[in-house]
């Protein structure tokens, strides 16, 4: 079973209940607050690893209390650590996040390690032995993931990035990329065209398969549109649970989905495969990532 690398960002989220996000200038009454593992490599990471992958996380964390306890959760979880950096020029990355009564939220993230990568970490050959798949973000510097996708090019390794948070990326990544993972949000910044509904959803997947292999779609509770190079397309529906949080579901979603496709699993499989462990995800508590 080929393995897979996921580089990117670790960060150490402070969750908030609240019935709603303030408005500006409004101090708002909220219900509890958690500290919680999370960051989209980590997250990612973990889903890979859930879904019966052998997974190694790249990525950096602070020298303090916060980079400890991340740490431990991605052991706890059997990923594989020895490429993970204790940064002392900083401390861990931290997000802040506001979840409201619907089970939406919006967060602040604080990039601090994770914008310190040492890239020399990516030029280590036992770090690539057996690896089928590289996971990249844009929580990390550009430099990151530029740097880690040439040396997996190099060797035969095929990248996937989820393009989030939006940033104009290099044509050199760009023309690296064998899978782009979006949303609604980001497939419209990309491609110009509005997405707001399975079918645009699926018209932007066939826009973006012009640049890219494998494109992936996720227009949230309305399902996953995909296409691919090769004429394969499609869509496929939500499937209907009670949400309790929609906290990192983009980020289970693409470790699910590279977890079959770096074991030759067809595009189609893989995103019903991704869909579905997704929908438990929103619809489960996770105690697991809540951290000391």
């Amino acid at each position: 079973m080929k393995k897979i690398v996921v580089a990117g960002s670790l960060n150490y989220d402070i969750f908030v209940e609240a019935p709603r996000r303030p408005l500006k200038g409004e101090t708002l009454t909220g219900y509890k607050w958690y500290p919680k593992f999370g960051g989209k490599g980590g997250n990612q990471a973990l889903s890979a690893a859930k879904c019966g992958c052998n997974v190694i996380m790249v990525g950096a964390l602070g020298n303090d209390s916060f980079g400890k306890s991340m740490r431990n959760v991605l052991i706890s979880h059997k990923v594989d650590t020895s490429y993970l950096q204790n940064c002392e020029k900083t401390g861990s990355g931290i997000s802040v996040a506001i979840m409201d009564d619907e089970g939406d939220y919006g967060a602040v993230i604080v990039g601090g390690a994770n914008v310190q990568i040492d890239n020399s970490v990516f030029l280590n050959e036992p770090l690539w032995n057996d690896v089928g798949m590289l996971i990249l973000q844009n929580e990390v510097s550009d430099e990151t993931n530029l740097v880690a996708a040439r040396e997996a090019k190099k060797r035969g390794i095929k990248v996937c990035i989820n393009a989030a948070p939006v940033k104009v990326m290099s044509q050199e990544l760009l023309k690296m990329i064998d899978v782009l993972v979006v949303n609604e949000v980001e497939a419209t910044s990309i491609c110009n065209l509005r997405v707001d509904s399975l079918q645009s959803a699926l018209d932007a997947s066939l826009l973006l398969v012009k640049d890219f292999p494998y494109v992936v779609v996720t227009a949230g509770g309305n399902g996953v549109a995909y296409a691919s190079s090769d004429g394969s397309k499609g869509t496929v529906q939500a499937h209907k649970v009670k949400l309790i949080s929609t906290h990192g579901a983009g980020d289970c979603f693409v470790g699910a989905l590279c977890s079959k496709l770096v074991n030759n699993e067809s595009l189609a499989d893989s995103v019903s495969f991704a869909n579905k462990i997704a929908a438990d995800h929103v619809s489960t508590t996770h105690e697991d990532l809540v951290l000391d």
